[in-house]
């Protein structure tokens, strides 16, 4: 591991006046950041620790909740606001990682979790153009099961791995930072990045800006829900397929709305608002369904051993979406 510098932030100007050093990173949990730097692939100079910053608390907000950015996974996961109002977001963290690492991981280090492809994590396995800009994608003709079938390029084929991502991108989340410009609020749907060009750039946030919290509108029919995870394991491992499911129908199955996210298909929390629109004033049921996941997956393609993923992931919205429907709330 290359030698660093460390300093614990008190307050978040300080956070903001150390974050300028070069090479510098924000430090919360560490359980990504710090398997990178062992592996050689992150190589900060100096890390500012900003676990001591106020951002640890869930508060209603303008309807809905605000969670801030340093509380950890576990306590974000169990709180009553979230697991009465937005179970799906409770769901979807506690079927990622370990116990362990839920209460060690921070609500903004989940959402700038770096892909765990192998050929990114392991320098030895070969060349990356996210780990080493411009030395071209091994996972395209290697071994790529769990790699990405939607929004890829000739740059880069991985995956974004949140389980609590795609939820929040079902959910409407807004991203709230800081920085030398000053506050502003992102969308969760703008806030990570496709591959194109350049897929060493995950987010859109700026050099210096801090997360600060996580807003959840209000969604009064997020409580009819499901987070459907298909993975090799039943614990500790990545999604294959995932799908974040919420809907509303009415007394008379009738389709009032949707939101539809799936995670382990493509470099950020996949999501088509066009499939949707689609859904809303249809009959519920698995027709409607199906051809709601042909929009959600227009455009997908296999890379070989992943070629499955477009097949499991049709299958996946469908069931996700009957379970979801099922919820009696």
């Amino acid at each position: 591991m290359k030698p660093f510098t460390y300093f614990r932030a008190q307050n978040a100007d300080e956070a903001m006046v150390q974050i300028r050093k070069p090479d510098s990173k924000f430090l919360g949990g560490g359980t990504n950041l710090i398997d990178l730097m062992k592996m050689g692939v992150e190589q900060p100079s100096h890390l500012v620790d900003i676990t001591r910053l106020p951002l640890t608390q869930i508060t209603e907000y303008q309807g809905g909740v605000r969670i801030g950015a340093a509380v950890r996974n576990s306590d974000a996961a169990n709180h009553a606001l979230i697991r009465t109002r937005y179970p799906l977001l409770t769901q979807a963290m506690l079927s990622g990682a370990t116990a362990q690492l839920r209460n060690m991981a921070t609500m903004g280090g989940n959402l700038l979790q770096r892909t765990r492809c192998y050929y990114f994590y392991d320098p030895t396995l070969g060349e990356c153009n996210k780990r080493n800009p411009g030395t071209g994608c091994a996972a395209k003709t290697g071994v790529n099961r769990l790699h990405a079938i939607l929004g890829t390029s000739e740059d880069c084929i991985a995956t974004n791995p949140s389980d609590m991502n795609v939820a929040l991108a079902a959910l409407d989340a807004v991203i709230q930072v800081s920085g030398p410009r000053g506050d502003r609020a992102i969308p969760i749907l703008e806030f990570h990045r496709l591959p194109g060009k350049t897929p060493q750039v995950d987010t859109n946030l700026n050099v210096g800006e801090l997360i600060t919290a996580i807003d959840l509108p209000a969604m009064p029919f997020a409580t009819r829900c499901t987070y459907l995870k298909t993975r090799d394991r039943s614990s500790y491992a990545f999604a294959i397929v995932s799908v974040a499911a919420a809907i509303d129908v009415d007394s008379g199955n009738t389709i009032r709305n949707a939101r539809v996210a799936l995670g382990g298909v493509a470099h950020k929390p996949w999501r088509v608002p066009a499939a949707e629109s689609f859904l809303t004033g249809k009959k519920a049921g698995e027709p409607a369904y199906r051809e709601a996941a042909g929009l959600l997956l227009q455009g997908a393609k296999g890379y070989g051993h992943n070629d499955f993923k477009v097949e499991l992931a049709r299958r996946s919205i469908v069931r996700a979406l009957t379970d979801a429907a099922a919820v009696r709330v």
